[in-house]
């Protein structure tokens, strides 16, 4: 008699079940490659910025989406002052990933800080607006007439005030002699001009910027053009040709009720990290960034702007392994 295993009935059998380990297990290769293996787990800190401003209202959304990508990730915010505050919380290993304007990267990098060697950019992702705001009956045109004014300038550790000053210098005023620069940020910045202890203020932040939009709702407001300071501007040096030149439509701000578009300056957002975090961690945040385009975009408008053909223009930076192990597997 043969063995059972030899048995016609048997060998079927026995061929039908290697056949479905075989199709299992590609089953399994394909969900895996899928889904870029297995999902981080631990604990990944992102640096984000002041309350009111677009960079806090980003990230409290990004937790969102990140939380639902890698369940097994625990994923921490911390407030800062801004993109200057945001690369030294990265580099001092207070932060994993963090938002910073390029040309605050760029300043960064070529002032020599700690670590500022071994940061690597994920992704571009949107644009900065330069806004001036004053008062609507203001006499303010241009930042040409801040002359011995009470000028909003952020904190000293943000990027707003890194473009005030270039801003300034264009327009040839001098930061510390020619106006009283107030040094805080957007948290505060709206209140004060409501109570008359500001005459204007510099920010610089995508559109539109929770904090102008209710202001706008309290006082009549008007934002200030910033076109005439463009060439003198880039003639400052490199750092600065990371600004260019920008429109901000009337419905950026509908409580303000402008009748034409604001001619000013944006400058690029870069997803930032080290190069040193984990490729796998780096790849499935850019997967995350780039997914909740979306969903983040239908509450915070600038995310809308994030688009997969130019998130690999991430200049100064280069891309970290990670995040363009990502852009590979996406492309057409």
């Amino acid at each position: 008699m043969l063995p059972r295993s030899l048995r016609p009935g048997g060998r079927r059998a026995a061929r039908t079940a290697a056949v479905g380990a075989v199709v299992l297990a590609l089953l399994v290769w394909w969900l895996v490659s899928l889904h870029g293996g297995t999902s981080p787990a631990g604990r990944m800190t992102f640096a984000t910025g002041v309350p009111t401003g677009v960079y806090a209202k980003y990230g409290d959304l990004l937790k969102e989406d990140l939380a639902q990508d890698m369940p097994s990730l625990d994923v921490r915010l911390r407030r800062s002052q801004g993109s200057i505050d945001n690369l030294r919380q990265l580099t001092s290993g207070d932060a994993d990933f963090t938002l910073a304007t390029a040309d605050s990267v760029a300043t960064y990098r070529d002032e020599g800080k700690p670590g500022a060697g071994s940061l690597r950019a994920c992704a571009r992702l949107y644009d900065d607006y330069i806004q001036l705001v004053v008062e609507k009956g203001s006499r303010v045109q241009s930042a040409r007439d801040l002359r011995g004014l009470r000028v909003g300038v952020g904190t000293d550790d943000s990027g707003v005030q890194l473009i005030t000053r270039r801003l300034l210098k264009a327009a040839g005023l001098d930061f510390d002699k020619d106006i009283t620069p107030v040094r805080v940020g957007i948290d505060k910045m709206p209140g004060l001009l409501e109570r008359g202890r500001l005459d204007a203020f510099f920010w610089s932040g995508g559109l539109p910027t929770n904090a102008v939009q209710s202001l706008g709702l309290r006082l009549s407001i008007r934002l200030v053009q910033l076109a005439d300071l463009i060439e003198p501007l880039h003639a400052q040096g490199p750092q600065t040709r990371y600004y260019r030149a920008a429109v901000m439509p009337v419905d950026a701000y509908p409580e303000l009720q402008a009748s034409q578009a604001v001619k000013t300056l944006a400058v690029a957002n870069l997803l930032v990290t080290m190069d040193h975090a984990d490729a796998d961690l780096a790849e499935s945040v850019t997967r995350s960034v780039m997914n909740s385009r979306d969903r983040i975009g239908q509450k915070v408008h600038a995310a809308q702007k994030v688009d997969l053909r130019t998130a690999i223009f991430t200049d100064p930076l280069q891309l970290h392994a990670g995040a363009r192990r990502y852009y590979v597997s996406v492309k057409p």
